[in-house]
């Protein structure tokens, strides 16, 4: 009650008139309020100033009640802390873990170019000059250097610096001399010798001349010597002499003929082929396994049989079934033979890294190619107008090509990661497709060291054996995970996703597979010893026979006889069938 009497006592200055202004007690006030409600002035404030809000919006604050201009919008964030960020920036306005990072103005290049100039020449431009004509440091050096940076010396200007330099060295080096004591430049002990005597950077180190080597480096020498003419010895083939033995009863018949020269009666067509069920003839006469064996082109009288035994020997398939010829000019066992088109000349490749063109006649050797890589596979071009080409698959990735008239290597295709396995002619053997230890295949122009087409897939295995259809069309690719793939040899080279052979074991082996003349059989032989023969059409087994102890590595279809098949294996044998 009292406070309300005093407040009723009050005058309108807030004092007591009755109270002594020295009275003991002071008053007691109230704060003053104001029911008026709270109004945004921002607005208010704008159009009286008529002027641009310069502080930056408070990335807090959801609802904005003017039109903030571009600058207030993307100005960095000031003032006190952000509540609920740890480092006082919102989310939304980091760009980095540590927060907001702006761009600097200047780029890297050009501050290493002032950076650079400055230590080399003195001065740099000033980076705070709105402008680029401002330097700071030495602006003398900057008068005299035309205000050159070190990125931007312009090239006449570089060579005649490095002439000016060597100049001023001659003219030191020959005003040197003229000071020069004569004595002093004809003692070697002193410096003034060795700058006139000067040859290189280590001159004027002595070398104590070695007189004579010690046992243990004339040890090492002699080895090391013997190791080098090695290399080279091995760098080419080995060379061994070539022999021949002729094993018929007469090289000419009565009329003169060649034992080489087809028979007159044999049948030129062969319109249907059937499988073959036993065993005819068997011919024996190579101590080891046979790797490879191919019929005479066209007529098939003869069979050239390629040895792990070195030996190359041809066979009488139609009268005799005796061995005609052997040919002995390898080291080492053959790993691949291949006729020409008329059958008078053939090749043989040899791990002795040597590649050999024989005639077939007489068992003369025409010619020696080697690169001191072993071939891997032997092939001449199919047109009959490029029968002196010669293409070899090598140990080291690359196909060759010889000229065989010249002898000279014409070209190399070297694009596969591994040893080349296969070379086979397509698309009327413009192209040839070559099958490769890197598990691909890549197809070639002839002549072109550049591959068209590459082939290679994450399921592919190795195909160390590859045969054309009979009607170009298709090439069968033994694949060492145990099946015969299917390519076209049309453009895209595209796998026959429909056509599979399998059944047979030939993982880790080379075996040959191959084609009946008429195209309805496939055929290969396998780990096993065994023949396989598939339809062509249904892809399903038609027939095995158990052809070999070990490995059947080699089979060929007669080009003439219907029903004939020649197989060869590991154990020395070649079987017709």
């Amino acid at each position: 009650m009292d406070l309300l009497q005093n407040y009723d006592e009050l005058d309108e200055h807030g004092q007591n008139p009755n109270s002594s202004p020295d009275s003991s007690s002071p008053p007691r006030l109230l704060p003053s309020k104001s029911a008026a409600p709270k109004v945004d002035d921002t607005m208010l404030a704008l159009t009286v100033a008529n002027q641009t809000l310069s502080k930056p919006i408070d990335p807090v604050q959801h609802v904005v009640a003017f039109n903030p201009t571009y600058d207030q919008l993307w100005a960095p964030v000031l003032g006190p802390a952000h509540p609920y960020a740890k480092d006082g920036i919102a989310q939304g306005m980091r760009n980095h873990k540590l927060g907001f990072v702006e761009n600097a103005a200047i780029d890297s290049f050009v501050f290493d170019e002032q950076y650079n100039t400055f230590h080399k020449y003195g001065y740099a431009a000033d980076p705070s000059a709105s402008s680029g004509n401002n330097y700071v440091g030495d602006l003398d050096t900057l008068e005299k250097t035309n205000g050159i940076s070190v990125y931007n010396i312009p090239q006449h200007e570089q060579k005649k610096r490095k002439i000016e330099k060597k100049r001023e060295v001659t003219e030191e080096e020959g005003n040197g001399d003229d000071v020069m004591d004569q004595e002093e430049v004809d003692n070697p002990a002193t410096d003034a010798w060795l700058m006139k005597n000067r040859k290189s950077p280590w001159a004027g180190k002595k070398e104590g001349l070695q007189t004579e080597l010690s046992e243990e480096q004339q040890k090492y020498a002699e080895e090391h010597a013997r190791k080098k003419a090695e290399k080279a010895g091995g760098e080419k083939g080995e060379v061994v002499a070539d022999k021949t033995t002729f094993h018929g009863k007469e090289e000419r018949d009565y009329q003169g003929r060649s034992w080489l020269a087809p028979p007159k009666d044999a049948k030129a067509s062969n319109d249907h082929c059937y499988i073959p069920k036993r065993l005819v003839h068997t011919w024996s006469g190579h101590t080891k396994g046979v790797s490879a064996i191919r019929f005479f082109p066209k007529y098939g009288h003869l069979i050239l049989s390629a040895g792990m035994d070195t030996k190359v020997k041809i066979w009488d398939v139609f009268n005799s079934g005796k061995c005609m010829r052997t040919y002995m000019g390898h080291s080492k066992a053959v790993r691949d033979i291949s006729f020409c088109n008329d059958g008078t000349k053939f090749l043989t490749a040899s791990y002795d890294k040597n590649i050999k063109y024989w005639d077939t006649e007489t068992g003369q050797v025409i010619s020696t190619f080697s690169t001191g890589k072993i071939p891997y596979v032997v092939k001449l071009n199919p047109d009959d107008d490029k029968q002196n080409i010669l293409l070899a698959g090598m140990s080291d990735k690359k196909i060759v090509q010889w000229d065989m008239n010249s002898g000279q290597i014409t070209q190399e295709y070297d694009q596969h990661l591994g040893a080349v396995n296969t070379i086979t002619f397509v698309d009327n053997n413009r192209r040839f497709v070559t099958s490769s230890d890197d598990k691909s295949l890549r197809v070639w122009e002839f002549g072109i060291p550049v591959v068209i087409k590459y082939i290679s897939e994450p399921h592919m295995h190795s195909m160390p054996a590859i045969s054309l259809h009979p009607n170009s069309n298709w090439l069968a690719a033994q694949s060492l995970d145990n099946q015969i793939l299917i390519y076209s040899t049309r453009e895209r080279f595209q796998l026959n996703k429909k056509k599979r052979f399998a059944g047979h074991i030939v993982a880790g082996y080379a075996c040959q597979v191959n084609f009946s003349p008429d195209g309805r059989f496939v055929m290969s032989g396998d780990g096993e010893g065994k023949c396989w023969f598939w339809d062509w059409k249904s892809c399903k087994v038609f027939r095995t026979l158990k052809c070999h102890e070990g490995v059947c590595i080699g089979c060929e279809w007669h080009p003439l006889e219907q029903s004939k098949v020649a197989t060869c294996g590991w154990d020395g044998l070649i079987k017709y069938w």
